[in-house]
């Protein structure tokens, strides 16, 4: 399904048209004319207008037609919204009223038009536009697996009691998972992300609310961890398996996770067991390690939009700088295994790359690329994940433990890396249109 909606004119030169810094202009010079120029009937509010619903079966040509009939009524268009769904077309045109006399035929050509397809006809009469929004725009994105009616009820009707009205619905993917974006007037984003996290986890959908505008598709920096986030393993795990000591560091880690160690306390220990392993075992580990589904296609996808994209790690540089390398990554930062004669010395070196530091990494990350925070995205799971999370525009908590859930702007609970593309508007049927070309 899509929509097609323009809210707007051509592009004109400004300067011709507002003032400039120092300038003013009266209100009422504004509302009078434009540029100049005297308004039209469909730039007044309270003007008579004619909605033009048709619908039926698609074929080529039914836009072209509609509006080839109306044009012998000297009416002008207002705004316009197609959708065609499993090959059924739903026109919809709100043009202004047509001159003295002229209404009768417009509707009887148009009805003659549309029988002549054998397609159906509506017109309505009425005063100007849309209603105006309401305060407080918002982008809400549902993500289900499936989705269901059920769901999907009870989403719509939330964001109702919190205020909120429905303006538009529009399909993003139909696969890995369905995903559908609520534009939403008259609840502020907040609001409105507050009343649905609860209801999407007892529904087993994920649900993501941003504020609508400019700044959506100003976001230009990614920033991902890598364990159980770029990859679907755990690093530290994976060298464990090669020195015997997985029970071991599985013990460190559930201290850690019990609150009785802190990060740096349990990646000190955790490396400790790897002392004396073979630095050969650094390459196995590499081959070793499976990227998340999803994970190529969202990186690709992202360097084709111009975002800069790269990964901050509790885990090490000897892997993350090899995933840089292979997805052509901007940037990565991790921790340092210390290797001695050929031998990992149970230590790491330079500075550790925490909770804060993740953060912290981030921020400067921004900063070198000349991106505002509030034009970022940040990705993880975990805990140490959280303060990065929070800093960034966009928090994601993917496949993450419910604390994360709660405390990042929005949560994936699907094992598709991709799926974050849909939070930033992009469609799955955009992503395959690009991947058919050879950029």
């Amino acid at each position: 399904m899509g929509v097609m909606r323009r809210e707007g004119r051509g592009h004109r030169d400004d300067t011709d048209c507002f003032p400039s810094a120092g300038r003013t202009v009266e209100a009422g010079a504004l509302r009078a004319g434009y540029c100049g120029k005297t308004m039209s009937a469909s730039q007044t509010s309270d003007a008579p207008t004619l909605l033009v619903k048709i619908f039926g079966k698609d074929r080529p040509g039914i836009t072209a037609g509609l509006f080839d009939t109306l044009a012998g009524y000297s009416v002008d268009v207002v705004d316009i919204e197609q959708v065609v769904t499993r090959g059924r077309i739903v026109l919809c045109a709100l043009v202004t009223q047509p001159p003295a006399g002229l209404e009768g035929g417009l509707r009887a050509t148009v009805h003659s038009w549309a029988e002549s397809l054998k397609l159906q006809a509506e017109i309505i009469s009425g005063r100007g536009d849309n209603r105006p929004r309401g305060h407080g725009r918002s982008l809400v994105t549902v993500l289900g697996h499936p989705l269901t009616a059920q769901s999907t009820a009870a989403i719509a009707a939330r964001i109702t009691a919190t205020g909120g009205n429905i303006d538009r619905i529009f399909r993003l993917a139909k696969y890995p998972v369905t995903a559908v974006e609520f534009a939403v007037s008259g609840a502020e984003p907040e609001t409105l992300r507050t009343a649905l996290v609860t209801e999407a986890a007892a529904l087993g959908v994920d649900v993501a609310v941003v504020a609508a505008g400019l700044h959506r598709r100003a976001q230009r920096l990614v920033v991902m961890d890598v364990d159980s986030t770029l990859i679907q393993d755990e690093v530290i795990e994976l060298f464990a398996a090669h020195a015997d000591c997985e029970d071991e560091v599985a013990e460190v880690t559930a201290a850690a996770m019990r609150g009785e160690l802190d990060f740096e306390q349990s990646l000190h220990a955790r490396v400790a067991l790897l002392e004396g392993l073979d630095a050969s075992v650094v390459d196995k580990v590499r081959s070793e390690v499976r990227l998340t589904p999803g994970a190529r296609t969202l990186i690709r996808t992202l360097k084709r939009l111009g975002y800069q994209v790269g990964v901050v790690s509790g885990g090490f540089t000897q892997v993350t700088d090899d995933l840089k390398e292979r997805l052509g990554l901007d940037f990565a930062q991790a921790n340092t295994l210390e290797i001695v004669d050929g031998k990992l010395t149970g230590k790491v070196t330079g500075e550790i790359v925490d909770r804060a530091g993740k953060a912290r990494l981030l921020r400067r990350f921004a900063a070198e690329a000349g991106v505002p925070l509030a034009q970022t995205v940040a990705i993880g799971d975990g805990a140490n994940d959280l303060d990065m999370l929070n800093a960034a525009g966009l928090g994601v908590a993917f496949n993450a433990k419910p604390v994360v859930r709660e405390a990042a702007h929005t949560a994936v609970n699907f094992p598709f890396l991709d799926t974050v593309l849909y939070l930033l508007g992009v469609t799955r049927e955009e992503v395959e249109a690009a991947d058919m070309h050879v950029d």
